[in-house]
């Protein structure tokens, strides 16, 4: 039994298709396929059920699947400390981003590829949902985002920083001079907002969940710099945290006064998976950059 061979099994399962699996690990289908036949018969039992539409797993493939994860961790570890001891010369770190936290990485990017280029950064930026889907399947080695609303089986999330949700407007808007404002005077103001499933506006529609309140919302969008350069140039608002207001010039953020709506700057790891000396580089690297130390200062 061949590592080889549990790549090409447990992609496969992951996929449930022969032929998308051998795509994503640059191999033919017919070797892909080949390699896991060779596995079954070493076996002795049937791993998977095929036919011309799809693949299942069968009951022994379900239960050797878990296995067959297991032991790539432990194997890639193996690797993984090699390189720690290397002290970095080596490696891939794969990151995971909300696109409202993507923001306060770039100085971290920066810095952690001019102290450690030969280690190479994979950064995704996804839904909250995704990244904790990519976590349990260890696609993703590190997931950074603001404290989700609910919690996660199998995954550990440690503080960052504390911050919370604000108003944020341009420095020439009405509201730009005053000290806070309520989410019912709010309603006065025209919006452009974060789309649903980002974690600004996750944290928003939380807050006005059992409302009656009514927004004048004009706008939706699934960019966070795009919404900014918006509003810093219009008489809009929005709600994002104060954190990412303030890596953007000519806005100001405006706490809100009826409520403490809290985005905690956050990092996320799968329980009890192993975490490389890279990972924790990076998490240092943040801790020490300017875009870390502007999200821990109060507004």
């Amino acid at each position: 039994m061949e590592l080889r061979q549990l790549r090409y099994f447990v992609q496969v399962a992951r996929l449930r298709n022969f032929s998308e699996a051998a795509q994503q690990l640059f191999v033919s289908q017919s070797t892909l396929s080949q390699q896991v036949k060779q596995l079954e018969n070493e076996l002795g039992v049937a791993l998977l059920q095929r036919d011309s539409h799809r693949v299942e797993l069968t009951d022994c493939g379900q239960n050797f699947l878990a296995h067959a994860v297991r032991t790539l961790e432990a194997a890639d570890a193996g690797i993984d400390s090699i390189a720690e001891v290397q002290q970095l010369q080596t490696g891939t770190l794969r990151i995971g981003t909300t696109y409202t936290f993507s923001l306060l990485l770039s100085s971290t990017l920066q810095a952690f590829a001019r102290n450690y280029p030969a280690v190479k950064l994979e950064v995704q930026i996804r839904s909250m949902q995704e990244l904790m889907q990519r976590l349990h399947q260890r696609s993703i080695d590190i997931a950074l985002s603001y404290k989700p609303l609910k919690t996660y089986p199998g995954i550990d999330s440690y503080k960052l920083f504390d911050n919370r949700l604000a108003v944020v407007v341009s420095n020439t808007h009405p509201l730009s001079t005053v000290g806070s404002i309520s989410l019912r005077d709010l309603q006065r103001h025209p919006l452009i907002l974060p789309m649903k499933g980002m974690q600004a506006r996750d944290t928003f529609d939380h807050a006005v969940d059992n409302s009656s309140y009514v927004y004048d919302v004009r706008m939706e969008l699934d960019s966070v710099t795009l919404l900014l350069d918006l509003v810093a140039s219009s008489h809009w608002a929005t709600l994002l945290s104060q954190a990412t207001a303030r890596r953007h010039s000519g806005v100001v953020a405006i706490p809100i006064s009826d409520g403490d709506y809290d985005m905690q700057g956050c990092y996320h790891t799968a329980h009890d998976g192993y975490m490389k000396y890279a990972t924790r580089t990076f998490i240092e690297t943040l801790r020490q950059t300017r875009d870390f130390g502007l999200a821990r200062m109060n507004l």
